[in-house]
């Protein structure tokens, strides 16, 4: 039953915390970060919040710094907002599953061009072979 219950607390911080850096934060350094996911401890006293960023590593890097300087302020917000005894501790943790998952499409892109000498049917002939 608490698991239940952290689950709804997470998805419920995932939206109050997606809210908080859009409209609350007016810190240039967090750019285009996105809250993807937030797991939380059965007893909702910890929380690992999971954002990714538009940019280079560098960027990355300010917007985590950015997030870490404001995590108690939005700490407190999430507290008041979901009306919680304890606020959660936040834990920022970069996800890049996205980039990940951007670098296997343009590698099977790649895989499924045409070699030189080689025509689109014989290509896709191959594929349709057991």
């Amino acid at each position: 039953m608490a698991r239940i219950r952290s689950q709804r607390a997470a998805e419920q911080m995932k939206k109050e915390i997606a809210g908080i850096l859009g409209a609350d934060l007016k810190d240039p350094r967090i750019g285009f970060a996105t809250v993807i996911r937030v797991d939380m401890s059965d007893d909702l006293q910890y929380a690992k919040v999971y954002v990714s960023v538009f940019g280079d590593a560098e960027t990355k890097r300010l917007s985590l710094e950015a997030l870490e300087r404001a995590k108690g302020y939005i700490r407190g917000e999430v507290g008041r907002r979901l009306r919680l005894r304890v606020a959660p501790e936040l834990t920022w943790k970069l996800d890049e599953s996205e980039e990940y998952s951007a670098h296997i499409e343009s590698v099977l892109r790649t895989l499924h061009q045409p070699q030189e000498g080689e025509t689109p049917a014989k290509v896709q002939e191959g594929f349709d072979k057991p």
